[in-house]
């Protein structure tokens, strides 16, 4: 033991469970923000992709701008909103990291896809139906691929070294 004003003064140690909580708390925080941005993100795409459908624009060049313009959205709320206190040095890398690792969210979810219809439907033709191809497509496809860019985003784009914040901003 030392005595006392030799090392100054020393924090109390918090309880484990206090610091595992208020993680726990601050990444359901951080995660509700992102599901939140992603589906802004979602609908302004399938918005704008049927709005220019409409509009006469042909089906791949429709779906090219209204990804384009709904990874943006995401990227400015993830950025401003999401981890507004991650780091921020140049957005110029920011974006082009976070777009590139957003086309990886979306090979992971094409190769869901792919590997239900083509590889695993060659054996069940159950899995070429339309209602399989929803759930490896959008369902599976989607989950596995937000799981990699909540993290990759985190981890690569936003640079989050510390636990998040547990107080509500």
């Amino acid at each position: 033991m030392t005595r006392p004003g030799t090392l100054g003064s020393v924090p109390p140690k918090l309880p484990q469970a206090f610091t595992l909580r208020s993680r726990i708390t601050g990444l359901v925080r951080e995660l509700g923000k992102f599901g939140i941005v992603g589906g802004i993100a979602f609908t302004v795409d399938f918005v704008l992709f049927n709005v220019l459908l409409q509009a006469g624009l042909e089906t791949l060049t429709a779906k090219a701008a209204s990804t384009a313009v709904a990874t943006t959205i995401a990227f400015f709320g993830n950025r401003f909103w999401t981890w507004r206190d991650g780091e921020h040095t140049n957005m110029a890398r920011q974006y082009s990291t976070f777009f590139v690792l957003n086309l990886i969210g979306l090979g992971i979810a094409l190769a869901c896809l792919a590997i239900s219809h083509y590889g695993l439907g060659q054996v069940w033709p159950q899995l070429q139906s339309p209602l399989a191809d929803n759930i490896a497509g959008v369902g599976v496809g989607t989950v596995l691929g937000t799981m990699f860019r909540f993290w990759s985003y985190r981890r690569f784009v936003f640079r989050v070294t510390a636990a998040p914040a547990s107080v509500s901003q």
